[in-house]
């Protein structure tokens, strides 16, 4: 028998163990309505999930409710977020108006607070393997300058990209190091988002330019400390994935199936790489019947999970737009182990 951090090491070494591991991510609504199916909470320790993962505390939760936090919300870095109660909102007010970082001061990432529920986290989810969330790079320097400005600051301003993005970059290793310092998990993961549907945000030579440097440093220092480095980055990112493997990536999410043929990418990358994701969030999950979900889980059961290497997971965290019935047509198919 093995255990649920044994079920993923085997995994992520490409070993056919047998059954294909699951993750589910939830937005609020999307998971009171499981949680009321299933009984309780958290619905992570109800259904065994294999996977366990957490981001560090900030002044502006990930999901901030309007009812508790009004009408906007400001980060550690000062961009302003709306809020409201079915997701995380958007950037509204970058932080940097100009193409200048004269007088801007990065946060602080020994502030204590942002480590305060790790310990008990870790505690509840041993014996799981555990993933922390240590940031966002490109994705980070958009909310900051809004992402028409970054977009025009890479051709007309190349070194003010260069210094914001080694900034951010200088932000997530100290993070990680006080992370390897004072904690055992299994796992950094970063979410940074390089794609559209159909093509990729910046070209790739231009990601090779100015991301890639970057991203080297913090898969290299996660690697350094026997860590696996899991990687969220939406959209069609075909063209960069070899580069991903190269500098050091473990796990790719979410693989999102209306921006990339996820088969291919396992024929092409599958002996590298580990996948996590593939389930489609825009048409099959929302609209689809409970029994379409089921066949669909049990196709990527067998195309994606054969030999390893695959986690079967939504290519986006759960919605509110998801009918209950096909949420639990998902996770009871996806635990099956026959």
């Amino acid at each position: 028998m093995m255990n649920n951090r044994e079920w993923i090491q085997r995994t992520l070494a490409h070993e056919d163990t047998g059954a294909v591991p699951y993750n589910f991510a939830f937005s609020p609504p999307a998971r009171q309505k499981v949680e009321k199916h299933y009984g309780g909470s958290p619905l992570e320790q109800i259904l065994s999930f294999p996977i366990r993962m957490t981001g560090l505390n900030s002044i502006k939760p990930l999901y901030a409710s309007r009812s508790e936090y009004g009408e906007s919300i400001r980060d550690e870095y000062g961009v302003v977020w709306s809020t409201n109660d079915i997701d995380r909102g958007s950037p509204t007010g970058p932080c940097l108006l100009e193409p200048s970082l004269r007088g801007y001061t990065f946060p602080d990432p020994n502030a204590e607070y942002r480590y305060a529920t790790l310990p008990d986290w870790l505690e509840t989810n041993k014996g799981c393997y555990t993933f922390i969330w240590v940031g966002d790079l490109w994705e980070r320097a958009t909310f900051m300058r809004g992402m028409e400005n970054l977009l025009l600051d890479v051709i007309l301003k190349p070194d003010l990209v260069k210094r914001l993005l080694r900034g951010i970059t200088d932000y997530i290793l100290r993070t990680m190091e006080i992370l390897f310092a004072r904690f055992e998990f299994d796992g950094i993961a970063l979410s940074d988002d390089y794609g559209t549907q159909k093509a990729m945000l910046i070209s790739p030579e231009e990601w090779r330019r100015f991301v890639r440097p970057m991203l080297k440093e913090i898969y290299a220092l996660a690697k350094r400390h026997q860590r696996t480095v899991f990687h969220h980055t939406c959209g069609n990112v075909f063209p960069i994935i070899r580069d991903l493997i190269n500098i050091g990536l473990d796990v790719l999410h979410p693989i999102q199936p209306e921006a990339m043929d996820i088969e291919k990418l396992k024929r092409e990358f599958g002996q590298d790489l580990t996948f996590c994701g593939g389930v489609r969030t825009q048409d099959l999950l929302p609209y689809g019947t409970p029994e379409d979900i089921r066949e669909e889980v049990r196709r990527l059961k067998r195309t994606m999970g054969n030999g390893g290497g695959y986690i079967l997971e939504p290519g986006i965290s759960l919605q509110v737009d998801v009918p209950v019935e096909n949420l639990v047509a998902l996770i009871d198919e996806a635990r099956k182990t026959d």
